[in-house]
């Protein structure tokens, strides 16, 4: 029997600031089948191996539909965008599914959410997957500044 080449990638710039993010992220990962992973809170990288490279996406599906967002180490695979991102500004945008079990979380969320140029307000609290931006801002900025933190998350 011929033995199939393994997939490994290290996922870098995950937000993992807790035990907490760590417990999700691998909860989200075991529900692959095939793949092995590794939560590095330290250095906030997520390393995993899969038989395949369609069970390595699946995996990296499964990680941001739980919230998180990282930069893969391998070039075959991507993290893809949970929802269409509003072209050009809006007034005001509805974020969900978003990771945020604690307080160190929602403060790298609202730092995130400061970096963008026309935003005014934000109703983001801890614990909640769900929240407004508000104020006159380009959605798809938003949407790279949460990812450049470590965060997935669909808007609407």
């Amino acid at each position: 029997m011929a033995k199939h080449s393994q997939v490994k990638t290290e996922l870098k710039g995950v937000h993992l600031c807790c035990q907490g993010c760590v417990d999700a992220a691998d909860d989200a990962l075991m529900s692959v089948a095939g793949v092995t992973s590794h939560c590095d809170m330290e250095k906030g990288t997520v390393a995993l191996t899969a038989g395949n490279d369609v069970a390595a996406q699946k995996a990296l599906d499964a990680l941001a539909a739980a919230g998180f967002y990282g930069r893969p180490g391998n070039q075959k695979l991507e993290m893809k965008p949970l929802s269409e991102i509003p072209t050009g500004k809006v007034n005001s945008l509805k974020v969900s599914g978003i990771h945020n079990c604690c307080e160190p979380c929602c403060e790298a969320i609202k730092e995130a959410i400061a970096t963008v140029s026309g935003v005014t307000g934000d109703t983001a609290e801890p614990e909640a997957t769900t929240f407004e931006v508000i104020g006159n801002f380009d959605a798809a900025v938003l949407v790279k500044a949460l990812n450049a933190a470590g965060f997935s998350a669909r808007v609407e």
